[in-house]
């Protein structure tokens, strides 16, 4: 990662250089302030001879126009001397200059009037013999031109060309960081997907920079431990329920065989049922909490319904409640594990049941999406709704003493399954409801068939 950032520094580096190198070679000949030397070759060059080999002009061009010299004769001017300093050919403004220029000295001042003039002299053979051309422009010219044109000029590339870079550097970086940063923030998603059911999923360190592959091993090896230490307590609660289930069972045995009437046998009894009840939740939770165990198929929710409510029949009329069941379509089918299934509904019913009061009744509403089941009981507070499904809470109107297990078991399902559940107070009552993602293709042709 860090040799991506660096080489995206280094190729906007480059890139700035090449724009200001074209910037240089686009402006360099027209900025004001030219060697005066390079100027007086120049126009060397450009001298012409008849055929007696005597100056007799130049040869103009776009680089060097003539014109400068008429226009602004007392600014800039030129003379053509031979080699015994007599003058050829002179500019309107050469012909205030002094006669004792120098001839071989390549650069000379002049003062005219008050000004300065820097000058130039450049020697020109031609057919054995020597000719000087001279040329002078005035340091006023070239500090108004610096002033009013070359510097505002500079300054406003300066500032294009800082803004220009901004960008290209501002780009570069922004598009490295991405490319650079994408397998990061990809192996961040992973993580924030993984769940207490789904312990056993990794990060792939495949394709990610050297920089972040320790941090990544070293989060795998955190789930390796979380994995082992949660699987030990599942196991551990399993074995636990398991382990107490034979005693409990013997020991009830032994009681309902005592002969005779025995002081608290029915109170004992009782004990041992609520004792019974909650080894068997806790068994359930261990298995439901381990959602590889779990085998998906195709679950008709009405029929599913219907027997979970036979199966609770006696319970409803013992409470003296009716189950009211409102299905929106005659199939509905949802892809679940049939066992856990029939448990969450069953705990979800069961406890509308016992905080329903006798003669009321329990509604069951059934859509493609949801299930909902709703009691007209006292409902609960806003801030119970929080712990509903907390692990051993449990409501203070139900009729029996449940082991707070049912509701943190029905979550586990949903979870285990990708679905929601939540609960709301319904005025009166409390109504629960389970919701499942969108329809899969199989789902819908059921439905449609």
């Amino acid at each position: 990662m860090a040799l991506k950032i660096l080489a995206a520094y280094i190729a906007g580096a480059l890139l700035s250089i090449g724009l200001m190198l074209a910037f240089g070679a686009i402006v360099q000949d027209r900025l004001p302030g030219m060697s005066m030397l390079d100027r007086a070759h120049n126009l060397a060059t450009q001298l012409r001879f008849d055929n007696t080999g005597m100056p007799v002009g130049f040869e103009g061009n776009t680089e060097h126009p003539f014109w400068l010299y008429d226009s602004l004769s007392n600014e800039t001017a030129y003379r053509v001397l031979d080699a015994s300093g007599q003058v050829v050919l002179a500019s309107a403004g050469a012909k205030k200059w002094p006669a004792q220029t120098e001839l071989t000295q390549r650069r000379f001042a002049l003062r005219l009037n008050g000004v300065l003039y820097d000058g130039a002299s450049v020697p020109v053979q031609k057919a054995g013999k020597t000719w000087f051309v001279q040329l002078t422009v005035s340091t006023q010219i070239i500090e108004f031109l610096h002033q009013g044109f070359a510097l505002p000029f500079i300054k406003q590339g300066v500032i294009t060309f800082s803004l220009v870079l901004l960008v290209v550097f501002g780009a570069c970086a922004y598009i490295t960081l991405a490319y650079s940063l994408r397998p990061l923030r990809k192996a961040s998603l992973a993580a924030a997907c993984i769940t207490p059911q789904s312990l056993d999923e990794r990060l792939d360190i495949n394709q990610v920079p050297a920089e972040i592959m320790p941090l990544i091993y070293s989060f795998n090896q955190t789930l390796d431990r979380l994995e082992t230490g949660f699987k030990a307590q599942q196991a551990f609660l399993a074995k636990a329920a398991h382990e107490l289930k034979t005693p409990l069972t013997l020991i009830r045995a032994e009681v309902e065989l005592f002969e005779g009437d025995i002081p608290f046998q029915e109170h004992l009894l009782a004990h041992i049922n609520h004792l019974s009840r909650h080894v068997q939740q806790l068994l359930i939770l261990a298995e439901v909490s381990e959602p590889l165990g779990y085998k998906p198929v195709g679950v008709n929710v009405n029929e599913a319904v219907q027997d979970t409510i036979a199966y609770l029949e006696k319970i409803a009329m013992e409470a003296d409640v009716d189950i009211a069941i409102n299905s929106k379509h005659d199939t509905i089918i949802w892809r679940a594990d049939r066992g856990a299934f029939f448990t969450l509904l069953k705990n979800i019913i069961e406890n509308a049941i016992q905080h329903a009061p006798p003669g009321t009744p329990v509604f069951i509403d059934i859509d493609r999406d949801k299930i909902s089941v709703r009691d007209f009981g006292p409902g609960v507070t806003h801030e119970q709704l929080g712990v509903l499904f907390t692990r051993f809470w449990r409501g203070a109107h139900r009729r029996d003493q449940g082991a707070g297990l049912g509701l943190a078991i029905c979550q586990e399902i949903a979870n285990a399954h990708g679905w929601t559940i939540v609960a709301e107070n319904a005025l009166p009552g409390l109504m629960i409801t389970v919701r499942r993602p969108d329809l899969t293709e199989e789902e819908s042709a059921v439905i449609r068939n």
